[in-house]
């Protein structure tokens, strides 16, 4: 019996390590790492952007990786912060003081991102061949560790030494939020992230973004969520993120609606291609949200609304086809949607025919709406909430780069509520408000990424420009 006591309580001693190193924080916290140091031979200068929370990712390559790719980290496995080699789906990177950590303390964005400490680093073990134009990174504390700085680093010799690149950075927030470095390369490079301080404290890397003049980063065609993410959607259902080549969304699965749309217009955008008409279902939402489909709408005496229209991506036949996503379309009043609200989409694409570009997002507000059949606060059987109204918010801009930087309180932002009704007027200056009384009604911050200063004036402007 003595014999059976002394098993039983080694066993359930045994058992309680097993469920306590099952369950730790950080397997490794304080296990002590040969690092490999990487040789810094300089420092190069380029221009380094710091952006709030502006989601995942701001573009969708092609795959190839020659012509930029976004690295989520969420293929590969290392659990060590040993230094080694891990595949993923960009190619082999090499991490040292730094793993690939799915914690509920790890800031990510799927399962999965690079946890780096001391002074680890993750590189790439292959080169771009013909270079990068920017590289946007997403970082963030780990737990609720400390402040660190990291840097950009760069090796243009497969990686026998390396340069930092651009400012330090500092990670001092617990959200995901958004570095890009304006590298402007145009000979073989390989790039990585390097802690430089903060000791033990531990940072979050996700979504580690090279982007090419193939990726959508040329001339004319900038990120649809420059300004940054409004509600900062993420992965909750009321609020979640969603991008797409053509916009970027915050999807609501209890209205069966975005909350909102952001895109970039500019005449890099449009062309010729017809309206494609192909209403379709959005796989991309979880399989347990709800997917509206284009019969949802069917004698329910409201138009499938766009929010990013049809004709601002008309570019080629994908583009179009992807404005007809359901994701993208609301319950609309006829009246709203062919009339005023269709006034203002033509005269924001007036807008980029002398030369300019404009950044935009339209959303929906409220519930209840009247259509066709009457006054409604719901179709397919409550599935989908008919708003009470559309808003939109556009910023207007002369053709640049830079463009965060180039808005000054002078810069012509037009805002507009438009009721969910019929019979309202067709001249859509009717319903011009300020940037302030959208946010007021939304909760929104729909410009986070401009100076406070010139974000304080111009969302409190009520527009007066000319309108045709």
């Amino acid at each position: 019996m003595k014999l059976l006591k002394l098993n039983s309580i080694l066993y359930l001693l045994s058992f309680a390590v097993f469920i306590t190193s099952c369950n730790v924080d950080d397997d490794n916290l304080h296990s002590e790492i040969e690092t490999n140091p990487v040789s810094i031979s300089g420092e190069l200068k380029t221009e380094t952007f710091l952006y709030d929370n502006e989601g995942p990712h701001d573009y969708n390559p092609n795959g190839k990786r020659q012509d930029g790719f976004i690295e989520t980290y969420e293929s590969g496995s290392k659990s060590s912060y040993a230094g080694a080699s891990v595949t993923l789906s960009s190619g082999d990177w090499y991490l040292s003081d730094a793993l690939l950590g799915g914690l509920s303390n790890d800031r990510k964005y799927g399962s999965k991102s690079v946890r780096i400490r001391n002074t680890g680093y993750a590189i790439m073990s292959f080169n771009m061949d013909n270079g990068a134009e920017t590289i946007r990174i997403r970082h963030a504390k780990y737990g609720n560790d400390g402040t660190s700085t990291w840097r950009l680093i760069a090796s243009y010799d497969n990686g026998a030494s390396w340069y930092y690149i651009g400012s330090t950075v500092t990670t001092n927030s617990t959200t995901l939020n958004t570095v890009a470095f304006d590298v402007n390369e145009t000979v073989s490079v390989r790039y990585g992230i390097q802690k430089i301080s903060g000791g033990s404290n531990r940072i979050n890397i996700d979504n580690v973004e090279v982007v090419t003049s193939s990726t959508g980063g040329n001339a004319g065609i900038d990120s649809n969520i420059t300004f940054g993410n409004p509600s900062n959607a993420g992965t909750s259902s009321t609020n979640y993120y969603l991008s797409k080549p053509d916009f970027s969304l915050s999807y609501n699965n209890n209205t069966g609606t975005a909350n909102w749309v952001s895109w970039h217009l500019s005449s890099a955008w449009t062309g010729n291609t017809p309206r494609c008409n192909c209403f379709k279902r959005d796989n991309d939402l979880p399989s347990n949200f709800f997917r509206a489909t284009s019969s949802d709408y069917t004698n329910s005496g409201f138009d499938r609304g766009h929010l990013c229209p049809s004709a601002d991506r008309n570019g080629s036949e994908d583009s179009n086809e992807n404005t007809y996503y359901m994701t993208n379309i609301a319950p609309q009043a006829p009246d709203n949607n062919q009339r005023s609200w269709a006034n203002f989409e033509n005269y924001l694409r007036s807008l980029t025919l002398e030369g300019n570009e404009v950044h935009i997002i339209a959303g929906v507000a409220g519930s209840g709406g009247t259509g066709r059949n009457g006054f409604a606060s719901s179709i397919d059987g409550g599935n989908i909430t008919v708003p009470d109204s559309f808003w939109k918010v556009a910023l207007i801009l002369p053709n640049g780069s830079n463009d965060i930087n180039r808005v000054t309180t002078s810069t012509r932002v037009i805002a507009i509520n438009v009721p969910n009704d019929q019979g309202i007027s067709t001249d859509w200056t009717q319903f011009r408000t300020s940037v302030n009384s959208i946010e007021s009604l939304t909760g929104y911050d729909l410009f986070e990424n401009i100076d406070n200063a010139i974000e304080s004036v111009i969302e409190s402007v009520v527009d007066n420009g000319h309108s045709n």
